[in-house]
């Protein structure tokens, strides 16, 4: 029995534990960073939360259906480029237009155009600038005449251009 004593209070020479595990493997420093991000937007989600509840208690039952967002358009930068662009084109056209000499020759048409009134005179049975002479004459004979007969009145004249007084 002394061997079976001897053999099982004998030590071990073989070391069988395994390898000690490094603490930065242990600790998983990246899985509680993820942890503690996860936590902190919850914490602000509910502050937010609680920040909206107090506002409906103290609302007095009044519905806030406002949005307070801007729309705001993904291509709005790609059209302000092309307005841009087509207002420079055009400012270009404006300029070349403007510097460009006229090819049209106002002064031949107006010639053109006296000849044409001074055939139309020679023509026509009343020449245009007679009408205009007669209506200023006839304007100033009434108001000449109105001036005279201030004091007659129109029933006293007769048809036929004789006066009569009553």
């Amino acid at each position: 029995m002394g061997m079976v004593q001897s053999v099982s209070s004998s030590l071990p020479v073989v070391d069988t534990k395994g390898s000690k595990t490094p603490a930065h493997i242990q600790l998983k420093l990246k899985k509680q960073q993820l942890q503690d991000e996860r936590l902190s937007i919850i914490d602000r989600d509910n502050r937010l939360l609680a920040s909206k509840l107090a506002a409906i208690v103290g609302s007095q039952g009044l519905v806030d259906h406002r949005n307070h967002y801007h729309l705001r358009s993904l291509n709005a930068d790609k059209r302000r480029e092309e307005l841009m662009l087509v207002s420079r084109q055009n400012q270009a056209i404006h300029q070349r237009i403007t510097a460009r000499q006229s090819e049209y020759r106002r002064q031949l048409w107006l010639d053109d155009w006296e000849r044409v009134e001074h055939r139309r005179d020679d023509i026509s049975r009343y020449p245009r600038g007679l009408a205009e002479k007669q209506r200023s004459r006839m304007k100033v004979k009434f108001a000449a005449v109105d001036s005279s007969e201030h004091s007659t009145s129109c029933s006293n004249t007769d048809t036929d251009g004789t006066n009569r007084e009553t």
